[in-house]
């Protein structure tokens, strides 16, 4: 079966979804990271996978469920700490971020039967979700990150392998992002937490 990675930051203000304050204060933008970041894990815990890994900068909080082993990201840029989240599987991984909570189980129930690789694309040119059935850090290092053109790069970087293609989705980056992502999952912690906000405004 397949490792579950996700790598992600503690919920704190100031330091986390920085992109949307303003409209929101550094405490609701904090709020709205911890509710997507526990819809994240949530989806995680009920998919089928042979290891759940959580890899964190900073301390696990009440949000984190039971079934998840936490490993702290290394230095460095993003992409070297995606590389080490990989180089520490032993078998097929599929990694995602905390800025998608209506991902489903659906979407990360992979199987690497017939290809070697699998990738989501983000909406904004990023990526959501990346799985190599061997994981090789070397194709992740290097690829610029945050940028307009990180998704094309690091898709760049698969080539040669047999890849399956996941649905595009939205991260959440900006207040727009979150009030579409908010109606694409209705039912999560992060849509519920967007709405009170928007009712402890009016």
């Amino acid at each position: 079966m397949t490792t579950l990675l996700v790598i992600a930051k503690e919920p704190r203000p100031g330091r986390v979804k920085t992109r949307l304050t303003p409209p929101f204060t550094p405490e609701e933008a904090a709020a709205l990271a911890e509710a997507s970041l526990a819809d994240t894990l949530d989806v995680v815990a009920r998919t089928p996978a042979r290891r759940r890994v959580l890899v964190l900068e900073g301390a696990p909080g009440p949000w984190l469920p039971p079934g998840f082993d936490v490993v702290r990201q290394c230095a460095g840029g993003l992409d070297e700490r995606l590389a080490a989240a990989f180089a520490g599987c032993d078998g097929p991984a599929l990694l995602i971020g905390m800025d998608t909570p209506q991902v489903t189980p659906e979407l990360l129930t992979v199987d690497f039967a017939d290809c070697e690789a699998y990738f989501g694309p983000a909406e904004d040119g990023g990526f959501w979700a990346l799985g190599l059935a061997q994981p090789d850090p070397s194709r992740l290092r290097g690829v610029p990150m945050s940028t307009p053109r990180t998704g094309a790069a690091q898709r760049a970087r698969l080539s040669g392998l047999r890849v399956r293609e996941l649905p595009p989705l939205r991260d959440v980056d900006t207040a727009h992002d979150a009030k579409l992502v908010a109606k694409a999952a209705p039912g999560g912690r992060f849509a519920a937490e967007l709405e009170r906000l928007a009712g402890a405004e009016r």
